[in-house]
């Protein structure tokens, strides 16, 4: 390696370092606000360079002040169920798209990809209706079921790796007497696993984070989510700040370990399943 390219990839390296760092400021305030007595609060961006007299004590106070083991828990229950029905029918419906050839496939891939393009709000108020006709609202089953359905994103994502998964596998599975759902049971599932990796870290974090829909169809304190548990920090004069970031810190967490758990695995499903097909 000559000197010109080893100092461009110095430099590289450099503009790198340089941009994490610039992003991991909110997280450094986050934290550092969470660290910090209301009466210092007001200290503003001199926080982020006097870090002392850190106040620990929020966030066992902050995560007691509220029932949020509850709200962990309903958070959780919400978010695996609805992972599970999401990643399972779009690794499902992808195999069908991929290698099933029917009549209209290509205008149904199209319509379900176009799903895509619309805004859930709206979508919002019929939906609110039909749930409300069938008796759902305060319940968990508008944050579930739909995710029965599958997912625009998932369900390409997944036909594309399958599609640069040699037709020769499910030959052979099919000579050995493996019918058409055995061979993906057996065949196509266990080798999409990085697509599925990379469905179920997006569809964690985005239902985990999610404010809008618990929002809308849950009225019971004791069926809360992390994200209205939050809002009990948020007043209409004033925010406890400190408290505020301090359960957000810990609700963080579990986002954080499933990405390094899965890092792997999500890289591979988006340099490998994205570009195939």
């Amino acid at each position: 390696m000559n000197r010109s390219s080893r100092g461009a990839r110095l430099l590289g390296h450099l503009v790198l370092c340089l941009g994490g760092l610039f992003f991991l400021v909110p997280f450094a305030w986050m934290i550092r606000v969470s660290l910090t007595p209301e009466w210092q609060l007001a200290s503003g961006l001199k926080l982020l360079y006097e870090w002392k007299d850190l106040a620990f004590a929020n966030y066992p106070k902050a995560l007691t002040l509220q029932p949020f083991w509850l709200y962990f828990l309903n958070t959780y229950l919400v978010t695996i169920l609805a992972l599970a029905g999401e990643v399972f029918v779009s690794a499902l419906v992808a195999y069908g798209f991929a290698r099933f050839a029917f009549r209209g496939r290509e205008a149904l891939f199209l319509l379900v990809l176009s799903t895509m393009m619309i805004p859930p709000q709206v979508t919002m108020v019929p939906t609110f209706i039909l749930f409300r006709w069938l008796g759902w609202i305060d319940t968990f089953l508008p944050l579930i079921v739909p995710s029965w359905a599958g997912s625009a994103f998932g369900i390409f994502l997944a036909r594309q790796f399958v599609r640069g998964l040699p037709r020769d596998l499910d030959s052979a599975a099919l000579i050995d007497g493996c019918g058409p759902f055995e061979v993906f049971r057996h065949v196509i599932l266990p080798l999409l696993k990085p697509a599925l990796m990379v469905i179920a870290v997006f569809g964690f974090i985005g239902r985990w984070n999610d404010l809008l829909t618990p929002l809308i169809y849950l009225n019971t304190q004791a069926k809360f989510t992390i994200s209205l548990g939050l809002l009990a920090f948020q007043g209409q004069y004033s925010t406890q700040l400190g408290y505020l970031m301090a359960v957000s810190v810990t609700a963080m967490i579990p986002c954080i370990v499933l990405f390094l758990v899965a890092q792997d695995y999500f890289i591979k499903g988006l340099t490998l399943g994205a570009v195939k097909g």
